[in-house]
């Protein structure tokens, strides 16, 4: 810490003379608070706080040999509440990414938002697409699961993925029309057209 800032007030000859300790000791401050926190950045921005908190405080004390035991006091008290309000976060984070974990199933609403015509365009499909499509798209399954089930390479299941969505896209342009490029919400087509 290069210089006490010029608001703040000493008044006795014992006053500058804590102050100038608590100066002096600024590296050692800086180092004991650094293996606590494990980071230099935020070990400085609770050293500088604590300094902030700390000569506002100095009249306080008396004793300059006291006043590094008073200070790493201090320290020591700013590092728990660093650790508390990390924990805090920790949980709250971790209770967030567990809350997403369980929700991983789509919204009941969303799935009957989409057009209700492309369940049907998906059974005029041919029969190999139509169970890729519904077993992965559908219901969830993954990709690698899926092959293991069709009794083929994972490969060879994500090109006939990919070749069903196509042929479901094409499906959809030819009965939707210009519904299929701005979403099928709310779907009013009647019958596939084949």
């Amino acid at each position: 810490m290069s210089s006490i800032p010029a608001e703040e007030s000493v008044t006795s000859p014992e006053d500058a003379r804590v102050v100038s300790i608590l100066v002096e000791n600024h590296r050692a401050f800086l180092d004991f608070l650094q293996r606590r926190v494990g980071d230099r950045a935020t070990a400085e921005d609770i050293l500088q706080t604590a300094f902030a908190h700390g000569l506002a405080a100095h009249g306080e004390l008396r004793e300059q040999e006291r006043a590094v035991a008073w200070f790493y006091r201090m320290l020591r008290n700013a590092v728990i509440d660093h650790h508390r309000r990390n924990g805090a976060r920790s949980r709250a984070l971790e209770g967030f990414v567990h809350e997403l974990e369980e929700h991983q199933d789509p919204h009941a609403e969303l799935g009957q938002a989409v057009c209700q015509c492309v369940a049907r365009l998906a059974d005029t499909l041919q029969p190999s697409y139509a169970q890729a499509l519904r077993r992965i798209e559908v219901d969830g399954l993954a990709v690698k699961d899926f092959a293991a089930e069709a009794g083929i390479s994972p490969g060879n299941a994500a090109v006939r993925v990919f070749r069903a969505r196509q042929a479901l896209r094409g499906q959809v342009e030819r009965s939707c029309g210009t519904c299929a490029e701005h979403g099928c919400l709310n779907c009013t087509c009647s019958a596939p057209a084949s």
